[in-house]
């Protein structure tokens, strides 16, 4: 999505399913002459994508998603492969909204390069309203169920993951150590402290949220109690958040900082929540944390061993001071290159250089806007320098420039 730096990308299930049945998982174990094997992955809109067969099928893009437990199958695409759908079942996430969608019985996914795994597919779910976000198909997501067959390690400068053998693993490096219990939807949660301006510390417990692309986000009851955010702190609108429950609504500002073991984060970007329904309006917890934070580090995620293992990287002090168009922007079409304008956020680029709701992008700086996919164009948009844009409204042909540029 288009402000990334400013809206909680949060494509999560981070809510219960009502009474999936039991589906047997079998302890999947590297090949017997491997204690790790590397998988590649896509960032896409700060997102993890994988490459993952169902029944042999094609290679599908999945998420690979902490807030997620079970293996999600997109409904449309299960029809299309065949796979055997049965009941109903009701899932919630980011947002009020309830997904319907159905069981799948006697399916298995497989990954590329990790030969003799399988593993369940245990629901089908309409995941098409994330297609246009991230400009690219979304065939379905795994989380906590395979995460727990091994230690997983996630490194994002090299854009893998790598699997250990969860029997042999041994850990002996400079990282962090941080307990992590799972709740019962599988979401890892850590215990981390909020630092305010001129407030004690506070301490609360946080969801390790690899599928979102946001930051930090602090759940409404956590906001309502602690006054936040401050009357005198800068804050705009979140525009075009959402998930799998729908819209998200709240803030977008900063904290002093976030604390995760010796580790501190200066000034992140925080959305503080407004929902009164879906997973930012939860008690249980008092907020997550998302992609922007956590790929400054190498994450080992050790779920047999209740622990997080976090190494820095070359990024853990660059600030999040990303510009931003204030334009919420989607993909569209058969490829996603049909650049639409969503939203427009009021006081930003976007609305000085007049750019409406449903524009579509059709060149930057005399290059077309197909050329590039709908991460390449965000990325360019993070950059506070101008651009030339030629825009569609309707039958019109427009000429606008638009400089990006830091708004909290």
């Amino acid at each position: 999505m288009h402000t990334r730096k400013l809206i909680i990308l949060t494509f999560v299930l981070i809510c219960g399913v009502a009474a999936v049945p039991r589906t047997s998982v079998p302890a999947s174990t590297l090949p017997a002459d491997k204690t790790e094997t590397v998988i590649p992955f896509e960032l896409i809109n700060r997102h993890i994508f994988l490459r993952i067969k169902v029944n042999n099928s094609d290679p599908l893009w999945f998420i690979f998603d902490t807030g997620d437990k079970f293996a999600i199958i997109d409904l449309e695409r299960a029809k299309s492969l065949g796979l055997d759908l049965q009941g109903q079942v009701n899932v919630g996430g980011g947002g009020p909204e309830v997904l319907k969608g159905a069981y799948v019985k006697d399916s298995s996914f497989t990954l590329a390069g990790l030969e003799g795994f399988k593993q369940p597919v245990a629901l089908a779910l309409p995941l098409d309203i994330l297609k246009p976000n991230f400009g690219h198909d979304v065939d379905g997501i795994i989380g906590s169920d395979f995460i727990k067959q091994f230690v997983v390690e996630v490194d994002y400068p090299a854009r893998v993951i790598r699997l250990h053998d969860k029997q042999k693993f041994s850990y002996s490096g400079p990282g962090e150590i941080v307990a992590v219990r799972l709740d019962s939807g599988g979401h890892p949660i850590i215990e981390a402290e909020i630092m305010l301006q001129g407030r004690d510390a506070i301490k609360g417990d946080f969801v390790i949220d690899l599928g979102s692309g946001g930051a930090l986000a602090l759940n409404r009851p956590f906001v309502e109690k602690q006054h936040l955010p401050d009357s005198n702190q800068k804050t705009i609108r979140v525009i075009g958040a959402g998930g799998t429950g729908g819209a998200i609504s709240g803030r977008i500002g900063r904290i002093s900082g976030l604390k995760i073991g010796k580790f501190t984060i200066e000034n992140p970007l925080t959305m503080f929540s407004e929902d009164t329904q879906g997973a930012f309006a939860s008690a249980a917890i008092q907020g997550n944390i998302g992609e922007q934070i956590m790929s400054k580090f190498k994450i080992l995620l050790d779920y047999d061993h209740n622990r997080i293992i976090l190494e820095p990287n070359g990024t853990l002090k660059e600030p999040m001071d990303h510009a931003s168009s204030g334009l919420k922007i989607i993909g569209e079409g058969k490829d996603y290159r049909t650049f639409r304008v969503r939203e427009v956020l009021e006081n930003s680029p976007g609305t000085e250089a007049g750019l409406q709701k449903n524009d579509v992008i059709i060149a930057i700086n005399e290059r077309p806007a197909a050329e590039l996919t709908l991460t390449k164009l965000v990325e360019q948009f993070e950059r506070a320098v101008a651009y030339k844009l030629t825009v569609r409204r309707g039958e019109q042909t427009l000429q606008v420039t638009i400089t990006p540029r830091k708004l909290v």
